[in-house]
């Protein structure tokens, strides 16, 4: 995804921000991994949606979700601790809904968010228009919506039905089906 403007800092250029994302990544590719039960009719796996964004606050498109929120007693920042954010990650992914946020230095808010739609006039256009697939649920498409956002870096969910993990940025995505998580894991 190119800046909007010369101005614009490229967060996914920083070598501290693709780390973040890389751990976000292995974490929800463990959870998904760790789940044996994805072949089973009327069985609801792990599900998680993450929001890594680089403003001091979502409250312009983001409600709070109730009384979800993500354990910062457990992990408050994703790099300080990965096996704590992996065990907060984990909890979070049978117990709660919503999406959590991350701002770009690692630290985790502790309300979890739903983020608003889209107005039809406020649609991203052009290079920042969003792509939608047959297989995507409602986290999925918002987690789509989000990406288009100047100020989201990326999202990243774990689909509760299937164990796909999806990344998206400016709208954009690049899937992994678990049976290929599954696969990667068995040839390292």
């Amino acid at each position: 995804m190119t800046s909007r403007d010369p101005l614009d800092i490229e967060f996914l250029a920083h070598e501290r921000v693709q780390r973040l994302i890389d751990v976000v990544r292995f974490c929800i590719e463990e959870i998904s991994l760790a789940f044996d039960q994805w072949d089973d009719t009327h069985v609801t796996g792990p599900g998680l949606y993450f929001a890594i964004v680089s403003g001091h606050s979502v409250r312009h498109y983001a409600d709070e979700m109730g009384d979800n929120y993500w354990p910062v007693d457990i992990s408050h920042e994703v790099l300080e601790d990965v096996d704590s954010f992996y065990d907060a990650a984990s909890e979070v992914a049978m117990l709660r809904d919503g999406a959590v946020v991350i701002s770009v230095d690692g630290v985790i808010q502790k309300q979890m968010v739903r983020f608003l739609d889209y107005t039809p006039d406020d649609l991203p256009q052009g290079e920042y228009a969003v792509e939608y697939e047959d297989w995507m649920g409602s986290r999925h498409m918002s987690a789509a919506d989000a990406s288009a956002r100047p100020e989201v870096v990326t999202t990243i969910t774990l689909s509760e039905e299937t164990g796909r993990l999806t990344l998206f940025e400016g709208g954009r995505h690049v899937t992994t089906p678990y049976e290929e998580i599954r696969d990667e894991q068995a040839n390292e």
